[in-house]
């Protein structure tokens, strides 16, 4: 397993060991012996899995206040999406600034996403699937995002018009919305 740090304190690009032949590939793509050896230490409690049929699905920014904050260990297993983290920690020095990635079923890469972060992605091809553990339960109560589109934010997404749910098409900005993560240094 190859660990990458990102431009974002925290947040860590994972090149999994991919063991293939004539038949296919064999991986581990969670393994908590390894994982903590690389200082990945969280407990994940849920696995989330989603479909998107058609290119330029936008699922996102989301996150989870706290107390129910989530950890995401994000993967593709078919297809691929253009994944955006933001970290929305208050007095972090990079409070507000975002980093995207190509995560994808060929290039087999996970990120992980630390509490503090909103996470969203945008689909690259039909039908891609998006698997991710979280180490906290997901709570509707606790369940907030920013708008996609947030000019202050100014992500560069593969898409100008994307296919948004109800929900995701009506967040905040940044500026507007509810937040109770602090930067811990």
């Amino acid at each position: 397993m190859k660990l990458y740090e990102t431009k974002l304190p925290g947040v860590k690009l994972i090149e999994p060991a991919v063991f293939g032949d004539h038949r296919g590939f064999f991986m581990e793509n969670y393994n908590e012996e390894l994982f903590h050896r690389h200082g990945i230490m969280h407990r994940f409690v849920q696995d989330n899995h989603s479909l998107s049929v058609e290119a330029g699905v936008l699922r996102g920014l989301h996150y989870q206040l706290n107390p129910k904050a989530q950890t995401k260990l994000v993967r593709v297993t078919a297809g691929a999406v253009y994944d955006v983290v933001v970290d929305i920690r208050r007095g972090s020095p990079t409070y507000g600034k975002w980093q995207g990635f190509i995560l994808s079923a060929s290039n087999k890469r996970q990120l992980l996403v630390p509490k503090g972060f909103a996470h969203g992605y945008c689909t690259l091809v039909p039908n891609t699937e998006v698997q991710y553990k979280v180490d906290e339960f997901y709570s509707r109560e606790y369940d907030r995002g920013i708008a996609w589109n947030d000019p202050a934010l100014d992500i560069d997404w593969p898409i100008s018009s994307p296919i948004l749910s109800e929900k995701d098409g009506k967040h905040p900005t940044l500026a507007e919305a509810e937040n109770n993560f602090t930067y811990e240094g």
